[in-house]
């Protein structure tokens, strides 16, 4: 049975990702967990693998969401070039969904500067949701996989479309290829109905308008 590590903040929780791993979830219906070895950020990674070493556990896996509005940042680092996408989830459904799986924990990052951490005693629980406080704006949410027994290297978990609230594709793909991406998007087995749309985030008509409207 999963645990929530902290009180929601936001009725929703987006995940960052690019088209083939969107294409995955609508098809089968299902988020993977993978190993965090291969994260950007080489001190989480390490925390993780203390923590997997420590608890003496054979598999810990991870995924990672974020608890605000998009922001550039997150399409940079996360999604970047024409193929990224936002999938924004509907929080109590996926939550939801992903109490069913054993052994699967939930919750928000805890966030620290170096000098709070040299005053603090961590316990090896808060290791996979511990990040310096650089990261802070990143607002992460994350679910972690741990088991003492099996050794895997990915986790499917079942994921209902029902938990999709809305997708948005690449500020960078280009405006001429998004129609046909939202097309085959939707011909996808009860996509029918999803709310698709390219992100104008770095270029958008009605924020220009208003700096026309300056005088």
């Amino acid at each position: 049975m999963a645990t929530t590590s902290s009180t929601a903040t936001t009725t929703y929780l987006r995940r960052y990702t690019d088209l083939p791993a969107l294409l995955h979830l609508l098809t089968e219906q299902k988020l993977t967990l993978l190993d965090p070895k291969t994260w950007d950020d080489k001190n989480d990674a390490f925390f993780i693998s203390l923590y997997k070493e420590k608890k003496k556990l054979k598999t810990v896996l991870g995924l990672c969401f974020s608890q605000t509005s998009e922001t550039y940042h997150h399409w940079r680092v996360f999604s970047n070039g024409p193929a990224g996408v936002c999938i924004v989830f509907d929080r109590n459904a996926l939550l939801t969904a992903m109490k069913k799986v054993h052994g699967l924990s939930t919750g928000s990052m805890n966030y620290m500067t170096l000098a709070d951490a040299k005053k603090k005693v961590i316990r090896i629980k808060e290791l996979p949701f511990l990040k310096r406080n650089g990261f802070k704006p990143e607002k992460e949410f994350r679910a972690i996989f741990e088991s003492a027994t099996d050794d895997l290297p990915a986790l499917s978990v079942d994921i209902p479309l029902a938990c999709i609230r809305s997708v948005s594709l690449s500020p960078w793909m280009h405006s001429s290829l998004s129609p046909s991406t939202v097309a085959a998007i939707r011909s996808i087995n009860g996509c029918a109905k999803l709310k698709v749309s390219r992100s104008t985030l770095i270029s958008n008509e009605q924020w220009k308008t208003i700096g026309k409207a300056a005088t």
